[in-house]
């Protein structure tokens, strides 16, 4: 009876152990959800929708692209963290320093950076400033000595609340010495309207946007590094006197407690999926970044280190 009774113990410890890892060994089965915390029109969108036919083709299985905008990515996140189960079958869109500076500076986010577990970053678009061509401002000095002239009441839209887009505007507001009034959207596509209408001085965007509406929109800065290639005649914010260097990086993430094999398999065809359509992100401003498994993690600390100061600067101020 003892060895009968040891023998089932086995076989139940090994199914156990083993069932798992079929169930990953096996994955994926059945249609994938790609949730995108942004409007359509956007960066996030644009990016999904190329995506989809070769994530499709890869992982044979139909993938879903839905969109739950609101909060700056809060509510899918938010969501997402609350109610999805980990096995690879719901996964959602995610940006820094979204992710990083919602949680940070908001008691009721609703998510936290580390409640999620990063896939990988795919791509950065960095920020810039843009105004409609018919704007007189044609350079970014022109727009700075207005702005300093006439405190708050120079518009600039962005997508959502403590996003690349509004911490960029506080920054660019502490090395200016100006205050500009940001105006959050769901995302980048209802911020097109509203400055093409005339309801916005300007917009704080990202690369994409200079790209795709190069015929509507003035850029007078772009805070990378260097020139953007599919932009070569924009200046940095850097070349013109400020320090500003960010944008926001793009990936996707999974439930905690997703099993290493399914992590691992979304990786692999997000990465092919993203290096069939490098040439068309290239030509619309996106600037290729692969940062998988430890390196992901690793991006979201460098980044919390590089908004440090700007997001302890908002701290302070929501204490006065």
């Amino acid at each position: 009876m003892k060895a009968f009774l040891r023998l089932m113990t086995g076989i139940c410890i090994g199914f156990v152990l083993v069932f798992p890892l079929s169930l990953s060994a096996a994955y994926p089965e059945r249609a994938i959800t790609y949730t995108i915390p942004f409007n359509p029109g956007g960066e996030s969108d644009v990016t999904a929708r190329l995506q989809e036919p070769h994530l499709e083709e890869i992982l044979g299985v139909s993938v879903n692209v839905t969109h739950k905008p609101g909060g700056g990515g809060a509510v899918a996140w938010s969501e997402f963290q609350r109610t999805a189960q980990p096995d690879g079958y719901w996964v959602v869109g995610c940006n820094i320093p979204h992710i990083i500076g919602q949680p940070a500076l908001r008691k009721n986010a609703g998510y936290e950076t580390d409640g999620m577990k990063v896939v990988m970053w795919f791509h950065f678009t960095p920020n810039v400033l843009v105004v409609s061509k018919d704007s007189k401002y044609k350079t970014l000095k022109d727009f700075i000595d207005d702005a300093g002239k006439n405190p708050y009441a120079f518009t600039v839209g962005g997508s959502g609340t403590y996003s690349a887009n509004h911490l960029d505007t506080l920054r660019l507001n502490k090395a200016a010495g100006i205050e500009l009034t940001y105006v959050p959207y769901t995302g980048t596509g209802p911020v097109i309207p509203a400055l093409m209408g005339g309801h916005l001085k300007a917009a704080m965007s990202y690369s994409m946007v200079s790209v795709q509406y190069k015929d509507k929109f003035r850029t007078l800065a772009v805070a990378s590094e260097e020139r953007v290639p599919a932009m070569p005649d924009v200046p940095t914010f850097k070349e013109q006197g400020y320090d500003i260097i960010g944008g926001a990086y793009r990936g996707i993430a999974v439930p905690l407690g997703t099993p290493q094999a399914v992590v691992d398999r979304l990786a692999d065809a997000f990465t092919k999926a993203n290096q069939k359509i490098t040439a068309k992100q290239e030509d619309l401003g996106f600037i290729m970044t692969y940062a998988t498994g430890d390196q992901a993690k690793v991006l979201v600390d460098k980044m919390k280190m590089a908004y440090g100061d700007v997001l302890e600067n908002i701290k302070r101020k929501q204490k006065q």
